[in-house]
């Protein structure tokens, strides 16, 4: 006499269902081998060159992807993290350093075209343990609330005065308006610039 469960776990059940599971089980692998070969076809692979670069007076080497930005160099492969990557498409002015003395958005140079510069970051402002007077400035007059835009803010603001746009207070905000602060400190910002500027 046959049982209900006897017709429906049959012998010829558990060999088509045990074989069901283990095809399963090596369907991940030949997929990922695919997507590796569809990869290696379709997708350039990354190309790394040797980087020398002098950062805050300091020489660094190392090897580096072609692609990869100042910002994510300084950030990542560094520990520079004063710069900070604030919108990634150059609106912002948050990674905001001076390359040969210039100020440059870092987030859109590549690392490839800064060989033989000299960086300078919010790390390297500061001389011997003492704060750049535009760094004090900010302090003093409270240039910041959050903080977050305040390294690209400084490295901007010194720039500012570097280059003699502190005439009035409109052409140190047009020069400034690449800048964004998001708490709205601009008022402190611009007492600060006048402070320092001569």
């Amino acid at each position: 006499m046959k049982t209900e469960a006897s017709n429906t776990y049959s012998r010829r059940f558990f060999i088509k269902s045990s074989s069901a599971f283990t095809t399963l089980a090596f369907i991940p692998n030949s997929v990922k081998s695919f997507f590796y070969q569809v990869k290696e076809k379709f997708f350039v692979k990354k190309q790394k060159i040797p980087l020398s670069v002098s950062i805050n007076n300091k020489e660094y080497r190392l090897d580096v992807d072609t692609r990869t930005t100042l910002l994510d160099l300084l950030r990542e492969n560094i520990g520079l993290t004063g710069t900070k990557k604030g919108c990634d498409h150059g609106q912002c002015g948050a990674c905001t350093v001076h390359i040969d003395g210039e100020r440059r958005l870092s987030c859109l140079t590549l690392t490839a075209m800064i060989p033989g510069k000299e960086i300078t970051t919010i790390e390297g402002l500061a001389k011997d343990g003492k704060l750049h007077p535009m760094q004090e400035a900010f302090i003093e007059n409270d240039g910041f609330q959050c903080g977050y835009c305040t390294p690209g803010q400084i490295m901007s603001a010194v720039a500012c005065v570097q280059e003699g746009h502190t005439g009035s207070t409109e052409e140190i905000k047009e020069f400034m308006s690449g800048n964004l602060c998001r708490c709205a400190a601009y008022n402190g910002i611009t007492r600060a610039i006048q402070k320092v500027a001569p």
